[in-house]
């Protein structure tokens, strides 16, 4: 009777062992992607020209605290985000999906914006002109006072001021590509529990992708000048 018990208890420590195999890297890459890391694709160039269509990157999800595991309410927030970074929020209309926009206005602040230019409490940000890829847009280097970054938009734009007064635990933001940019001027603020990371760094980008598979980088098309760089 032994000699026939053993090998079940040996197939059934078997089975065991290869359910935890199987497991254990499964649980480890969604615990990663939930509390620490997460990557994200480029798919638009509303944030050209600091990033690009098909840039790869990555957002460190710990950067204010953790959410309630695959959730929006925050679990615990240890920091606040702050005005300049670039964030990865859910969109307010639709909270499965995923913007990027770069943060401008803060719980409490009054934002005015014209022609692209963006004045926070009664201070406008400094704009210094710059040059960039494309002849047909104006690039400036602007300063919130606390963060430095370039911004693009059409020359001679003009138009009625607009004012914004940002509710508090909500947050106000747009794009880098400030005339080609669908962001809170458009569809309002983003609530706290929306915030989903900071943008860290770019590991990898493609001028084009894999016709079968939009998310693949094409080999051929990699831009090794952007590889591993940090947002800006």
């Amino acid at each position: 009777m032994e000699s026939n018990q053993q090998p079940q208890k040996s197939l059934k420590g078997t089975w065991n062992q290869a359910i935890l195999t199987f497991l254990f890297p499964i649980l480890l890459v969604l615990t990663v992607r939930w509390a620490l890391v997460e990557p994200f694709v480029i798919p638009s160039g509303s944030m050209i020209p600091n990033l690009l269509i098909h840039d790869h990157i990555l957002v460190k999800k710990f950067a204010y605290g953790l959410h309630v595991p695959f959730a929006e309410p925050w679990l615990v927030q240890w920091s606040q985000p702050e005005r300049g970074e670039v964030i990865v929020f859910r969109y307010p209309e639709n909270p499965d999906v995923y913007y990027i926009k770069r943060l401008i206005g803060l719980p409490g602040d009054l934002v005015q914006v014209k022609a692209g230019r963006v004045t926070v409490n009664d201070q406008e940000f400094k704009m210094t002109p710059t040059t960039g890829d494309d002849g047909s847009f104006q690039y400036y280097k602007e300063n919130n006072g606390s963060k430095e970054y370039t911004v693009r938009f059409f020359p001679d734009t003009s138009g009625d001021v607009q004012t914004f007064e940002v509710p508090q635990g909500n947050y106000f933001f747009m794009g880098d590509n400030r005339d080609q940019s669908s962001d809170s001027r458009v569809w309002g603020f983003v609530k706290n529990d929306y915030i989903i990371g900071n943008a860290s760094l770019i590991w990898l980008s493609c001028h084009s992708t894999l016709p079968t598979m939009s998310f693949v980088c094409d080999p051929s098309q990699i831009r090794f000048n952007r590889l591993f760089k940090k947002v800006q």
